[in-house]
């Protein structure tokens, strides 16, 4: 089948400021991606299974006001910084900076208004062999508390391979934090629940949490532990077991150490496989760490397109640096200055088998 890469783009809503908000749904010979500049939000991807038949993959809405309020970060772009910081603060050398605390007493994936809940600038393109949207903001110095302005661009890309590749780019005018990624819950079986995909994590170690899921600092073998996800195993298969690390994150709720042969390669994080229809996501990326997140706070309050989002109905792999970084000196340091270049690539590959 020929490749006939395309985009068209809609009207979707306005935002809570008045804003024009556009969908563009980029498609290939087999895959369409639905993506808003409200946020970045992928609302939906539909993908083939074993027989050709598509179904929507990703957890999502039809209509834009959702997104603002009431989603669990669904389909979006995170930032300044994913995942959490301990207490909502940081420092550069001898300067220190209070955030929201937006996840109790800790600061979350970028504040109150991350870059999940902003207007993107898009520019589409088209060629013989991909289809894209750039998207670019402006992240104000003192953004949610965040200092420096911060000019970032994310570029969606669908290929004829059927990989859809996230290119991340930021640069500031001061030191600041930067740990950016995506947040789409997938389900492989276009609904149904979780716990019978099969993950494989390319991960020896993970980082374990306390209260509040900040990390100890410990890097801590995966081995002999429910954390092991170093050969495919059912994501529920030991879920329920009677582990510290789950009872704190309800479930899976962290960060893994993914092997790396060296710092920035493009590596595979994560294989995930659905029996039922036979399709296959491989995640890849540069990031040393990817959040497995087994959608433990989902509660069926939320729904859209015939289904309701009940506990466990998605999963989330989130390539990223590690959790609470400027404040866990053995951590890679997420600090960007002025000068240099913030320079992150994932890829989600859709396959059958």
């Amino acid at each position: 089948m020929s490749f006939s890469p395309s985009i068209r783009q809609t009207f979707f809503g306005a935002s809570p400021d008045g804003q024009n908000v556009s969908l563009f749904v980029l498609q290939n010979a087999d895959i369409e991606v639905h993506i808003t500049n409200f946020g970045g939000v992928i609302t939906r991807i539909l993908a083939p299974d074993a027989q050709g038949k598509l179904g929507d993959i990703a957890l999502g809405f039809d209509e834009l006001p959702p997104y603002f309020k009431d989603s669990p970060y669904f389909g979006a772009i995170i930032g300044r910084v994913g995942n959490r910081l301990a207490g909502g603060r940081f420092a550069i050398g001898d300067n220190s900076w209070q955030l929201d605390l937006n996840d109790g007493e800790n600061h979350l994936h970028g504040g109150w208004k991350g870059f999940d809940k902003v207007v993107w600038v898009p520019t589409s393109f088209v060629t013989e062999k991909e289809v894209g949207l750039r998207l670019f903001y402006l992240s104000p110095n003192g953004d949610q508390g965040y200092p420096g302005n911060l000019q970032v661009t994310v570029t969606y890309t669908l290929n004829a391979q059927n990989e859809l590749q996230v290119d991340y780019h930021a640069v500031t005018d001061q030191p600041t934090p930067v740990n950016l990624t995506q947040h789409t819950y997938f389900t492989l079986a276009g609904g149904g629940g979780v716990m019978n995909h099969r993950l494989t994590l390319n991960a020896d170690r993970f980082t374990p949490v306390r209260a509040g899921l900040i990390p100890t600092g410990e890097l801590r073998p995966v081995a002999a532990s429910p954390f092991d996800f170093r050969e495919a195993k059912a994501i529920g298969k030991d879920i329920g077991a009677e582990d510290e690390q789950l009872q704190l994150g309800r479930g899976y709720d962290h960060n893994f150490v993914l092997n790396k042969t060296s710092p920035g390669e493009l590596s595979l994080a994560a294989r995930i496989e659905e029996d039922t229809t036979g399709r296959v996501l491989e995640v890849l990326t540069t990031e040393p760490g990817a959040q497995f997140y087994s959608g433990n706070f989902l509660d069926g309050s939320l729904s859209a397109r015939g289904q309701s989002f009940g506990h466990r109905s998605g999963f989330c792999i989130e390539p990223q640096h590690f959790p609470d970084a400027p404040n866990q000196p053995e951590f890679p340091s997420i600090i960007l200055n002025p000068g240099e270049d913030y320079i992150s690539q994932t890829k989600f590959r859709f396959l059958t088998r």
